[in-house]
This record gives C-alpha cells, structure tokens and sequence, in this order.
C-alpha cells in the first residue's frame, strides 16, 4: 500500500466501478437528501495544514450496504492561489477519489456520490479520516500551488444541512460570473477529459456559454485549471474557424474533438441536439431529450423521482445517453446551461422546451418567463404521458406547438 494506506493509489483505478453485490458502503447519490463538496481558498493562518477532521459518526458507526449523508470541505491556501482556482480544486475531488483503490465518485457538488467496496473494507480501510488523509496526500503531490492543505469531512446531517446553503450560495456565485461574457468575446475555449476513465471518447468543450456537462466548471475556472496545471486534464482549445455561428461549429474545437476521441468523432455543434451533438459523460447534472409526439425537448435533472412524461426515469435514461457518445436528441447537460442564450440554439432553445420537472421550472423561472414559455411548459404535477402532454401543450397554446417559433437560419 501506498505510504501506509489500505488502499493503493494511481491512474490505474480510474474507471473502477462498484456495484451493488460489492459496495461496502456509499456516500450521497440520489439516495440522500443533502451531500456536497466545497473547496474554498484562505489565507495562511486559516488553514492548519494537513489537518484532517470528521465531523459525525464514521465508517463503523454505519450500517454495511447503507447509504449516508457526506460533505467534503477542502481548505486550501497557497501565495498564487485564488478565488479562481477553488472550483478546480474541488473538481479534483472527483479524479483523487478514484485514483483510491476500492472507492469511486461521481457527480459534483450538491450532486456528488462515493462508493467504497468490500475489499478495500476488508484490507484495513476502517475510518473516513484515512480517505481525507489521502485526499490531502494527492492534493499537494499533484498541485505544488497548494501551500497548506485541510479537509474536513461531515457525517453529521443537522451539520451539513446547516453548511449546504452557503456552498450553493458559492455554486450560483460561480455560474452567475459568465453570464454576461459570450463566445464572441473570447478566442480560447477550454476542454475537459476529467470524465474519460468511464466515457473514453468524451471531451466536455467549455465555453462562455457553454458550461461543462457537470455544471461544475465555467470558462472562467477552465482558463484558472490550464493556468495552475498546464498538463492536467482541462486545457485550452483555440477556437478556430467559426463554420457555423447557428448550431456552434469551430474548426479548432473539432480538430481537437477528433484527437481526445481518438478519432471517433470529428464534428462537434455545441447548441444543437441532432446531427453531431455534443459528446455526453455520466456526470451530466441533467439530460435533454427530444419527445417525437410533440416535436420538442423535455429536461431531466438527476435528482428526479420518478417517471418522466415519455415513461422513463433519469437513470434509465442515463444509461442511453452517457459513455462518451454522440446521442442524437439526447444531451447530457449542466443545469447552467438552461440560462444561456444559445441553449440547444439550433433546435428553437427553451422555446422548445414542452415539459419540466416543477422543482427546475421553478429554479429557472427567470428564464422561461423572459421566453414567454413558463406558464405554457407541463411538469410531472401537470401531465403523466404524452397524450396528457399534448392535450396540454394545446391548451395553452404553446408557441412550439402553435407554429409562432421560427428556427434561424
């Protein structure tokens, strides 16, 4: 074992699944209601360098099999570090994981899910302290800009329901910062191959308006990533010719879509659903989906429950959609993107939109209201099928539906 560990550690391990007849224990997922990760930057004196604490029962205090709340705070502090580079470094949280042999991540922020298997249980892995000792070992053996290290770990669900609200504070801190910056303004974009230990052929192409499929990077923290680790997973991509300003070709994104893909794929529309839609990964905060019965897109976020109005749930879906593939009329997506004037531009954007989960219309009410089309969008409370669905979109007169929506040209 690695430096006394009882887990071995490297690259090697990325891509490690755990499955239910091998899980020991797991660590939010949609099973639980609160979980998160939050790195935030401090200065010197607030951070005891490689402190690691636990807040809550540990892993003996569990049931075998169960699944629990979790929060992961990382406190950092280093002389080049700043605001910049937090969401990079609480998006390592995701790849130092599952560099750990027998654990594995998936998702991101409010959305993150650990699994640990038997085996690494039975080779001696016995408290969460050693998993955030590793966590602080990988931090500063990979990122030198990292001067100081502490990492708190919360089991305790009253403790993470009180901390979660400031962390999604900081969440819409971030994704509100790139709302007023467009494509055109800048001539570097940002790739993410983070995901490729289980989609091989993904890239996430990260643009000012276009956030990561994880919804945990912007273009903002993909320029800080390339800066703090010129070698690492996210990195710049020259833009290139603008081929086609509608659906979002560039000739430098393709170009480098067809080498991290290796040469599965060469052709890449950043806002269109059909023909070469974006590549989708498996940490997607949301799936776009295309309902032939009305010509027109419903979103599913992860956190869904339950069927949606085409008879599928997120997971089935999920399964269709993820891998690293082009999917047409299925798009791994990060909920972000729903505020972006070129959402599934192509394709007639939120306009085409036909039905929403009530918690996501609520969220980006905004939005569908400037649209004209949130009174007009169904959610599971107001249809359960697509004949419902149509009855409905008729009613009330949705522009899709009604012919008041021109694509452009």
């Amino acid at each position: 074992m690695a430096d006394g560990f009882h887990a071995d550690m490297g690259p090697q391990y990325e891509g490690e699944v755990i499955r239910k007849e091998n899980l020991y224990i797991e660590f939010g997922g949609p099973k639980v209601a609160r979980k998160f990760e939050l790195a935030t930057v401090k200065s010197p004196e607030e951070v005891e360098n490689e402190r690691i604490e636990l807040i809550g029962p540990d892993l003996k205090d569990f049931t075998e099999g169960g699944s629990y709340p979790l929060a992961i705070l990382v406190d950092v502090a280093g002389s080049e570090l700043d605001k910049d580079a937090e969401a990079i470094i609480e998006r390592r949280i995701h790849m130092f994981t599952n560099y750990t042999e027998g654990w594995y991540h998936m998702n991101q922020r409010q959305d993150m899910w650990l699994r640990m298997n038997q085996d690494c249980h039975k080779k001696g892995f016995e408290s969460l302290r050693e998993l955030g000792e590793i966590l602080s070992f990988l931090y500063t053996s990979e990122l030198s800009i990292i001067e100081s290290i502490q990492i708190t770990l919360v089991t305790d669900d009253k403790k993470i329901e009180e901390l979660l609200p400031h962390a999604l504070e900081v969440y819409t801190a971030r994704d509100e910062r790139t709302r007023t910056l467009r494509d055109e303004d800048v001539d570097t974009f940002y790739g993410c191959v983070l995901c490729q230990s289980f989609a091989p052929t993904h890239l996430s192409v990260i643009t000012p308006d276009r956030i990561a499929n994880c919804g945990a990077i912007n273009w903002f923290d993909g320029r800080s990533a390339a800066k703090i680790d010129p070698e690492g997973p996210i990195f710049a991509i020259p833009k290139g010719d603008l081929i086609d300003p509608i659906k979002g070709e560039y000739s430098g994104v393709n170009k480098i879509e067809s080498e991290r893909s290796m040469a599965t794929y060469d052709r890449v529309y950043l806002y269109s659903a059909f023909e070469h839609p974006h590549t989708s990964c498996g940490c997607f905060e949301a799936i776009v989906f295309y309902i032939p019965e009305a010509d027109g897109f419903g979103v599913v976020n992860r956190d869904f429950k339950g069927e949606t109005v085409i008879g599928e749930t997120f997971s089935h879906m999920a399964g269709d959609t993820s891998g690293g593939r082009q999917v047409e009329g299925r798009l791994g997506t990060g909920l972000e993107q729903l505020m972006s004037p070129k959402f599934i531009q192509a394709d007639g954007g939120r306009k085409r939109i036909v039905w929403l989960p009530k918690e996501i219309k609520e969220r980006y009410k905004e939005a569908f209201e400037a649209d004209g089309v949130y009174d007009k969008i169904p959610t599971e409370e107001d249809v359960k099928n697509t004949d419902e669905l149509m009855e409905f979109l008729e009613k009330v007169g949705h522009p899709w539906i009604a012919g008041e929506v021109e694509l452009p040209e």
